[in-house]
């Protein structure tokens, strides 16, 4: 019997694959076969995967099924018409795994990644720790304590886990082709708080997060005055950053880091609430925030000659203006290049003028037309990558091939910040190799 995933290169698909392999489970999995960065972890471990096909159902398999993926798609109609097989969508089975580990969800619109990351760093120095990542990455030790995991808002997945403590790391409207306003999204939210068992952690300096009911201890961290975990004496730099955790008062812990950028410091500064909650010492937790490395396509720097390659996966005007700000921080000195390629339509209408903003606070915009497989949620939806560009004053727009990376280089010497959920990396791959 084996587990085989419908849609395996998913990026919390492919995380799962792995774990279960790491359980010592037999895994397979389908998907497109063109190139995705999420399947590097599941080669590493041998796990096939197979252009999509009915026939890669098999009798008493276990199916996951990927969240994109509904009953007309041939492989999952022919796993729910098998009375042998038992088929769970990937969010009902991660709900069913977190029950046998002591369990930490990681939600909020931005920085659910990284401080998963962080997270599982931190508390892997002091007891077995697991993790799943929305970067593709999962990591299941033979004797596991913990479990952290991304939990995602969108369609409200994320109400299929019931952990025992959570951390929330921020909330503004995302998601506009499933919500319906604002107060639609953090229903969603209050929905997940009354779902944890233990404790939460949340930004306190988010006035939703603030606004809502908790059923359990709930702590703060932030940058303002009267958060439980507070950062003070706050530096940022080519050198990373530095800053003081304050708790109850008094000077917990000094942190030093080589990441620059609010995002990541309020990432870390919630990682350290959370850990010091589950009783690790101060020192040690420094420490491994310190020996971070990072993860997948979140703020991954390549310094090539005199110029800087950055991708990540920023792909909301606040993610977009909050990467921009942190190269500046980190190379104050480099002429600014934006690319951003959009992901969905009914996100690029809504928030055009918010994107239009952050993106002109590079020095020059380079924009790429939404992936051919992207589709319009409705018939309200008219947008088009030039509105975005009309906006945009001098804006280029480009796309994945050789002709674009060229025009790049004559930008060189820059920092060239890649953003976006889609595969706007292979363009940055593409640069790399001709500077």
């Amino acid at each position: 019997m084996a587990y085989h995933f419908i849609g395996i290169k998913g990026t919390g698909m492919a995380a799962l694959a792995c774990i279960l392999h790491d359980e010592h489970k037999e895994v397979t999995g389908s998907d497109i076969d063109k190139y995705i960065f999420t399947e590097d972890g599941l080669r590493a471990r041998n796990i096939p995967i197979y252009s999509f096909s009915p026939e890669n159902i098999k009798d008493n398999d276990t199916v996951i099924i990927g969240l994109s993926f509904d009953q007309t798609h041939p492989e999952v109609k022919a796993a729910m018409d098998n009375p042998t097989v038992k088929t769970y969508y990937y969010n009902e089975y991660l709900g069913i795994l977190l029950e046998s580990y002591s369990s930490i969800c990681v939600a909020g619109t931005h920085g659910k990644s990284t401080t998963t990351g962080i997270l599982g760093q931190v508390l892997s120095l002091q007891d077995e720790c697991a993790y799943l990542i929305g970067d593709g990455h999962g990591y299941m030790p033979e004797h596991a304590n913990h479990f952290v995991l991304e939990s995602c808002e969108f369609q409200r997945h994320f109400l299929a886990y019931h952990p025992d403590y959570a951390i929330i790391t921020n909330i503004e409207l995302d998601h506009i082709d499933y919500y319906k306003d604002i107060d639609d999204y953090v229903s969603a939210f209050q929905s997940f708080a009354d779902q944890v068992k233990k404790h939460i952690v949340v930004f306190g300096d988010n006035e939703h997060l603030k606004n809502l009911h908790y059923n359990v201890p709930v702590t703060t961290y932030g940058m303002k005055d009267g958060n439980d975990y507070q950062a003070v004496n706050i530096e940022q730099g080519p050198f990373g950053m530095h800053f003081d955790c304050k708790h109850n008062g008094e000077i917990l812990a000094h942190v030093e880091l080589n990441e620059v950028g609010d995002p990541f410091m309020q990432d870390a500064l919630g990682c350290f609430a959370l850990a010091h909650v589950l009783g690790m010492p101060a020192d040690l937790i420094v420490q491994g925030l310190k020996e971070y490395k990072g993860i997948a396509r979140r703020f991954v720097i390549d310094e090539v000659k005199d110029s800087v390659l950055v991708d990540d996966y920023a792909h909301h005007p606040t993610a977009i203006r909050l990467m921009i700000d942190a190269v500046r921080k980190k190379y104050p000195e480099k002429k600014i290049v934006a690319l951003y390629k959009p992901d969905r339509y009914s996100r690029l209408q809504y928030f055009l003028d918010d994107f239009a903003k952050s993106l002109n606070t590079a020095d020059q915009v380079c924009l790429l037309d939404f992936p051919k497989n992207a589709v319009r949620e409705d018939e309200t939806i008219t947008v088009t990558i030039q509105d975005l560009m009309d906006r945009c004053p001098n804006a280029i727009l480009l796309d994945v091939d050789d002709a674009s990376a060229e025009k790049l280089k004559e930008l060189a010497p820059a920092a060239f910040v890649f953003m976006s959920s889609k595969d706007i990396y292979l363009l940055r791959d593409k640069l790399e190799k001709i500077l």
